[in-house]
């Protein structure tokens, strides 16, 4: 699912007013919420959970309950990581300014930023959220290719500005596509997973043609985390990209869920498909939980809206961002965090391929390092999504945080803090055990 508020009706795991096991006080403060922020936001699980504290892969509720996190990438390195959080406060106790002045801070995160990165994306421009990150792609491919047409798949979430939010399905039938925008089916397994993909990538530029309209971009989440995780085989992107090219349109890598390390085989989810993107946005796990979020590219891409348009986004790269940003990336670093990812992701994915052996309702199982998406299945194999929803609340209750995903809301999204442990697996699997064989 996206990390975006839906409809209910439309939102995998979504609290439904009135119903659950809230305690007096948790009633009041769902009631005060609806008072101060409105109708549109939206709550996880039958029964919200009230968290207070974070540390490492556990949150804590306002009871001390200990709940394992093995949904928020957002914290990649970990709840209020002790480097991170004192890179941060060191920061905003010195100078917390935007862009408009000369500050070393931002430019060192920008090098050592790009330093992972193939050479050819060289520039990096800052924002505070991957909405934000995605809307600039789309106003800077709109100028390089003079098209304003966008190819997404048919679950994607990839932001919510209005430009955004028009190319994010996964926002439900309540949020208009944009006119120029196309959908195109996931891609699936199998050998033939690229061709097919390209196939679709194909008809839907075909279209856009057909209407006049010129090709601007596809973009893509490289693992397909919104419409059900769709990991492998590494490369079959590769054919869709060609074709968005050959219609002179760019291709975009949404990494704002994949990337940093998350799949444990390279730093982004682009590298697995042997791919060279032109715009590379980033996000959620860019800043452990402090807002900042940026876009990568190659310089070609941005002459057009460089010569016409400035730039300036007052949070965006301001130096209490860059500082917090430093911080996570010199964690994963030195703390070997996507080897982490592999090695452990790996332990995960034969651990769920192993209850699976016991437990029908465990159907097929897509990963990359530690980004999985596991199919809940009834007794002839088909998506399951009140079983999915019955799982994460069960194990909601069980003290194991966990969402679904995908267009019928049958996968379990699993996309730990990438400090997840051997350990942590094996406490996983067991309360899923539990509450599997609750039937």
């Amino acid at each position: 699912m996206s990390d975006a508020a839906q409809m209910p009706g439309t939102m995998p795991n979504a609290y439904v007013a009135g119903k659950g096991n809230l305690s007096e006080a948790d009633q009041a403060l769902v009631a005060r919420r609806a008072q101060a922020l409105g109708p549109a936001y939206r709550l996880f699980y039958e029964t919200p959970v009230h968290l207070v504290r974070g540390e490492g892969v556990w949150l804590y509720d306002t009871a001390g309950k200990a709940y394992l996190d093995t949904y928020n990438n957002v914290a990649s390195v970990g709840h209020c990581h002790p480097h991170v959080v004192a890179a941060m406060a060191r920061q905003a106790g010195v100078f917390a300014s935007h862009t408009r002045y000369l500050h070393e801070g931002v430019l060192s995160y920008a090098e050592r930023l790009l330093a992972h990165f193939p050479a050819a994306l060289a520039h990096v421009m800052f924002t505070c959220t991957g909405s934000e990150a995605n809307d600039l792609a789309f106003r800077i491919a709109r100028a390089h290719t003079g098209g304003t047409g966008f190819i997404v798949t048919e679950n994607a979430y990839h932001g919510v500005t209005y430009a955004i939010a028009g190319m994010s399905p996964s926002l439900g039938s309540g949020v208009d596509l944009g006119a120029d925008v196309r959908v195109v089916p996931a891609p699936d397994t199998g050998p033939e997973a690229g061709a097919r993909f390209a196939a679709g990538v194909q008809a839907a530029i075909a279209d856009l043609q057909r209407h006049g309209i010129r090709p601007a971009a596809l973009i893509v989440d490289t693992v397909f985390s919104s419409d059900g995780v769709y990991t492998d085989p590494a490369g079959f992107l590769a054919p869709a990209v060609a074709a968005i090219r050959a219609a002179g349109g760019l291709f975009i890598a949404d990494e704002v869920q994949p990337g940093f390390g998350r799949t444990g085989a390279a730093m982004w989810g682009f590298q697995r498909h042997g791919l060279l993107p032109d715009m590379v946005s980033l996000g959620k796990p860019m800043g452990n939980g402090y807002p900042v979020a940026g876009l990568v590219m190659q310089p070609r891409v941005i002459e057009a809206f460089g010569s016409k348009a400035r730039y300036f986004n007052t949070f965006g790269g301001n130096a209490v961002a860059a500082a917090t940003a430093m911080a996570v990336l010199e964690v994963i670093e030195t703390e070997g965090l996507m080897d982490n990812c592999a090695k452990v992701g790996a332990v995960f994915a034969e651990g769920l391929r192993g209850l699976a052996k016991t437990h029908a309702a465990l159907g097929e199982l897509r990963a990359a390092g530690l980004f999985l998406g596991q199919d809940i299945v009834d007794a002839e194999g088909r998506p399951d999504a009140a079983r999915a929803g019955q799982i994460v609340n069960r194990l909601r209750e069980a003290g194991v945080l966990i969402s679904a995903t995908g267009p019928k809301g049958h996968v379990l999204k699993i996309r730990p803090p990438m400090v997840f442990s051997a350990e942590n697996v094996a406490c996983f699997l067991d309360r899923l055990e539990g509450v599997l064989k609750q039937g």
